[in-house]
């Protein structure tokens, strides 16, 4: 058995406890044994003094004053019936008439216990010394028929003997609890084993650490997560889940009808049927929901709950609409590409060989001008690849897009976040063409300025729209606040706030030379 594991520990501890109280009973039990013992054997020499002191034989020798050998005869076999050490007979003075030992005869009886018998006519057990050793004696007087006090009748037995008897019933006794040991240590052996099997065979250090790992692992999840059990107990619940249900407090311990009355939690425990993707209102906020039934050797033991606000999914699929954005543009520079290509065939197909001329050469100017400015200002491949991405895109949706010429940034290195700064920059630049999209196509402006300083990096995002008046500048980065559709729209600049705020960066907005918004971005290189 190895050491430190349940089924040692539950025998370790259940083999001292048992020996423990083996010993305490064995001791207790022996005390009291012994007492009993003194006490029988104590009342049995008090009833044979009693019987022998209302023999005739004693009354007559007494009444005569001397002794005989059929009265010593008498003493002895009186002494062998009760299994006595002594059974001795004395005067009124206390002169022995009969002794186990004959020489002793004639002497006074020692122990000095025998006046309460003598003068007060008691019959009593006492515990005294005599020749033969410390004995438990009884005592009775013997009368005549007139009811004087002739003699006493001493009968005794040696406590050592006592002793021995006791030792020997105590041996019993620890044979009998040594059993009720052993047995108990098996019961105990049996019971952790049962009790390791309903614990899946795992030790209480491991449950202790898996209880401490879910924990983190449940608070960590953004997702809400409710657990109740057959009654409609709520048993967890984490910080995501108070926090969707507005509650301060943890809501462990209610009762799920009281905490969500319109759960289906209990419908799904009666009929075990699994639950994905509902919708439903918690705290008159829209969710999306999951529930699972917990099962247990066939049966529902209770069910698990797990729900997110459709905001933060709309948050999500925004994101993803970033890299939709991505593709869109390699996408608009492929089907840029493929305009030119088609144009050349035709015009060399109509032998309109000069045309065709020029026009390659007037986007091989155009492209190399592009490429040349991004190798000599631009140099992370990261930062350029998208804009040159986007100024394909603004050539699709006939945007002027205008590259700071005194834009410079270098090779971005580690601990900048470069997917987060491609989503500031993307969805800053993404909105400026939206600004645009309504004006005429001679005032479709957007500038991008790139700079790279010591210890930060700039950007600057400016179009020619109508900008952003004065009231929502306060409310312009909250969740679904734009100046577009507020049911659809408003989570760009939402995502830009919370990306800037990961990079410890600024942000802030202006009127642009351009005539609508200018924003200004600062992002520290050192994270």
């Amino acid at each position: 058995m190895k050491k430190n594991t349940l089924n040692y520990r539950v025998f370790k501890y259940n083999f001292f406890l048992a020996l423990a109280v083996m010993l305490f009973a064995v001791a207790a039990s022996y005390f009291v044994m012994a007492n009993v013992v003194e006490n029988e054997i104590g009342e049995r020499a008090l009833s044979v003094a009693k019987m022998t002191a209302k023999h005739p034989e004693v009354i007559e020798r007494m009444k005569e004053g001397r002794t005989t050998k059929e009265l010593q005869q008498l003493a002895l076999e009186i002494q062998r019936q009760a299994g006595a050490e002594y059974v001795v007979i004395g005067d009124e003075h206390s002169i022995r008439y009969a002794h186990p030992v004959p020489g002793r005869i004639g002497e006074k009886m020692v122990g000095d216990d025998n006046t309460k018998a003598l003068i007060e006519g008691k019959s009593y057990i006492s515990i005294a010394e005599g020749t033969l050793g410390e004995a438990v004696r009884g005592k009775s007087p013997i009368f005549d028929e007139h009811g004087t006090i002739i003699g006493i009748v001493s009968v005794g037995f040696l406590r050592k003997e006592i002793l021995t008897t006791n030792i020997v019933y105590a041996k019993s006794l620890v044979v009998v609890l040594l059993i009720t040991v052993i047995l108990s240590v098996l019961l105990a052996t049996y019971l952790s084993n049962k009790i390791k099997e309903q614990l899946l065979n795992y030790e209480p250090e491991e449950i202790a650490e898996i209880l401490t790992e879910r924990n983190a692992m449940v608070e960590s999840i953004r997702e809400g997560i409710i657990v109740v059990n057959t009654a409609g107990t709520i048993t967890l619940s984490n910080h995501a889940a108070n926090k969707i249900l507005n509650r301060r407090e943890t809501v462990v311990g209610e009762n799920i009808q009281a905490v969500i009355p319109h759960t289906r939690l209990m419908e799904v425990m009666e009929h075990g049927e699994k639950q994905f993707d509902r919708v439903m209102n918690i705290n008159n906020a829209k969710t999306l929901v999951n529930r699972v039934p917990i099962i247990k050797e066939g049966r529902y033991i209770g069910a698990v709950a797990s729900f997110r606000l459709f905001e933060e999914i709309d948050l999500i699929a925004d994101e993803l609409s970033q890299v939709n954005q991505y593709i869109e543009s390699l996408r608009a520079q492929t089907h840029e590409y493929n305009n030119f290509l088609y144009t050349i065939s035709g015009l060399v197909q109509l032998q309109a060989y000069d045309e065709a001329i020029e026009l390659i050469h007037h986007e091989r100017i155009g492209n190399h001008a592009l490429i040349n400015f991004m190798n000599q200002h631009i140099k992370d491949p990261y930062l350029s690849g998208i804009m040159i991405g986007y100024y394909n895109r603004a050539k699709e949706l006939k945007v002027k897009l205008l590259l700071d010429e005194s834009s410079y940034c270098g090779r971005l290195e580690s601990p900048i976040e470069k997917h987060l700064l491609i989503s500031i920059l993307g969805n800053l630049v993404t909105n400026a063409f939206e600004a645009v999209e309504q004006l005429e196509e001679r005032q479709r402006v957007v500038r991008i300025y790139i700079f790279e300083h010591e210890k930060e990096i700039v950007f600057e995002i400016e179009d020619s729209g109508k900008g952003i008046q004065p009231e929502q500048m306060d409310v312009i980065f909250e969740l679904k606040q734009s100046t577009k559709d507020q049911k659809t729209r408003g989570y760009g600049l939402h995502i830009v706030k919370e990306n800037v705020t990961l990079l410890n960066g600024s942000i802030a907005i202006e009127k642009g030379d351009l005539g609508g918004a200018l924003f200004i971005i600062s992002i520290p290189k050192e994270g």
